[in-house]
């Protein structure tokens, strides 16, 4: 099956052009060595062996975002198949398409020296013209995000027609029509709104060197939709969204996440709680949680004002 990712080609793709004429994507993280006999088939194995020698290379560094940096190389080198596509930001506001077309090889001495061959397209997407999901995903932080869930999209920007918009009508009576469309967009609205909601008080959305790498934390028990740490740093928190209702079925879910954060993420004097938000809840999903002490469930509302004018 063809998956598609969105792969940074340097701080503010800086190494963009050099990757778009050579043919190539690729990553560092100051990892100096030929990976090509030690890239297991999970990348749980290489992030064992791996972020180890981050830290000690970033010893200033969190586990997180060693975690993070050991996921997107293994990602670039293993992860990606032959016949998967990227794209990259070239730094203008457009993203260049490719298609993954060789094996993991180490250029040593060069930037970006963990790298795959790239057959590039003379496509070039900006990013006004991509849909509002869309241009989320692709914006997120992150050297590698997986943008498989709008595969139809891109697709449709390789067969160079405009891909299918969707439009919220104007209407005088609406004062804020971004909010009917939270439930599409109730990630990028919660992130973008953090310091107003009652979480802000406590945690703030983990952060390295001033980028939230804490939205769409890739783990081995699947991406956690936000990943936060408190204000004195002994508690993280695992914050799971769902559109719309809740059933029980999600505190298995978090809870498989926050048991990967314990054993994976968390220094030993850590906590870790959870958090579920969702439009709303079920009698089975308060029966599960009243069970949990250190897991708490919150609505969020969509809120809209008539003006008579």
């Amino acid at each position: 099956m063809k998956s598609y990712y969105r792969v940074m080609l340097g701080r503010k793709s800086v190494f963009a052009a050099d990757c778009f004429a050579g043919g190539y994507i690729g990553v560092d993280f100051e990892i100096k060595e030929d990976l090509s006999k030690s890239l297991p088939d999970e990348w749980r194995a290489f992030n064992k062996k791996y972020i180890p020698v981050y830290l000690a290379a970033h010893p200033d560094k969190s586990k997180v975002t060693a975690g993070l940096a050991c996921g997107a190389v293994w990602t670039v080198c293993k992860g990606m198949n032959e016949g998967h596509i990227v794209l990259s930001p070239d730094g203008a506001g457009s993203y260049r398409v490719g298609e993954v077309t060789g094996s993991y090889y180490y250029v040593p001495e060069e930037p970006l020296p963990h790298r795959r061959r790239v057959k590039w397209f003379d496509i070039a997407v900006a990013r006004a013209a991509m849909s509002e999901p869309l241009r989320n995903s692709t914006g997120s932080i992150g050297t590698v995000s997986n943008v498989s869930v709008h595969a139809m999209e891109i697709e449709s920007f390789l067969k160079t027609t405009p891909p299918p918009l969707t439009i919220i009508a104007a209407d005088p009576t609406i004062e804020d029509p971004f909010a009917f469309a939270m439930e599409q967009h109730l990630e990028a609205f919660l992130v973008a709104n953090w310091e107003q909601t009652e979480f802000a008080k406590t945690f703030s959305i983990f952060e390295e060197d001033g980028e939230k790498v804490g939205q769409q934390y890739e783990t081995d028990a699947g991406p956690i939709d936000i990943l936060a740490i408190s204000k004195d740093k002994k508690r993280l928190l695992v914050v799971e969204l769902k559109r719309g209702r809740a059933s029980d079925v999600v505190v298995g879910q978090i809870l498989r996440y926050m048991g990967y954060v314990k054993g994976e993420i968390a220094e030993p004097d850590q906590t870790v709680e959870g958090s579920i938000i969702a439009l709303e809840d079920d009698r089975k999903l308060r029966w599960a949680l009243a069970v949990i002490p250190n897991v708490s469930f919150y609505r969020y509302e969509v809120r809209f004002k008539l003006v008579k004018s």
